[in-house]
């Protein structure tokens, strides 16, 4: 089995390093540099991987993790100064694209994922393009790393991980948003706000539930509006005042803003 390092020990790093152990990576093949004496504790003492403040070590990995802030990068490929030529680079940072980290890495196959903040509970959906240097053991490897915390979908362009960003990578906070204002309304229409929270998170959990068991949110939606009925009403208001138009919207300028930042980070 192959050696991994990740460059970079927070919460992230945490919730992979988790979900591969459980799904069979061996923990004294695992590396985690990482500045903090107290963060390379936490990790060895939950997880048993093996703990360094060098960042030169973890050129000796067959796979090398960059979960650091893209500010942080060009510093680690400064000082990691190595021939990195058959490994493979696993990027998690954002916006930093296949060319940058080409220009600081060298001639390597390079992973970049756009991961989500479900991975900390093992429920990540996750978007991962390679670029054409990357074997098809190192692909595959890749993936069997991202989907220890959560499922993985394959891109075919670079760009389309923009795309990824707005449905996923920024996806959470849609919901939270949703939810936020579901209590809120709940609380308006007479409920305790205990209350409201409790009927909300549920009826959440439960729905995406059931949407992931198979019919399209299509048919689970026309299941339980009756015409005339009360459901009828609520979905007829919403398609009325542009729900759909503001999530598309919504997400147009997601996808926007991270070409941007994508280029300021070139």
């Amino acid at each position: 089995m192959d050696k991994i390092a990740f460059i970079g020990g927070g919460n992230m790093s945490l919730a992979i390093i988790g979900g591969m152990i459980a799904s069979g990576w061996e923990p004294s093949r695992i590396t985690v540099v990482d500045p903090n004496a107290d963060q390379r504790d936490r990790l060895a003492s939950e997880h048993g991987v093996r703990t360094t403040d060098d960042v030169t070590k973890a050129a000796a990995a067959d796979i090398i993790v960059l979960a650091v802030k893209p500010q942080v990068i060009a510093a680690v490929a400064k000082q990691m100064d190595a021939d990195l030529s058959g490994k493979l680079i696993l990027s998690i940072a954002a916006g930093v694209t296949i060319a940058s980290l080409e220009g600081l890495f060298g001639p390597v196959a390079i992973a970049r994922t756009m991961p989500n903040t479900p991975a900390l509970l093992g429920l990540g959906a996750t978007g991962l393009f390679v670029n054409e240097l990357a074997t098809d053991a190192q692909c595959a490897t890749a993936k069997a790393i991202i989907e220890a915390f959560g499922i993985c979908i394959t891109v075919e362009r670079e760009d389309l991980l923009d795309a990824v960003t707005a449905v996923s990578g920024s996806g959470p906070a849609y919901y939270f948003l949703m939810i936020e204002e579901m209590i809120r309304a709940g609380t308006a229409l007479g409920l305790t706000l205990e209350d409201a929270k409790a009927l909300t998170l549920q009826t959440a959990l439960g729905a995406a539930t059931m949407a992931t068991k198979g019919d399209e949110p299509q048919e689970l939606r026309a299941r339980v509006t009756s015409p005339n009925g009360t459901t009828h009403a609520a979905i007829v208001t919403m398609q009325e005042n542009g729900f759909g138009d503001v999530i598309a919207k919504a997400l147009t300028a997601c996808r926007d803003r991270a070409v941007e930042l994508g280029k300021t980070k070139q």
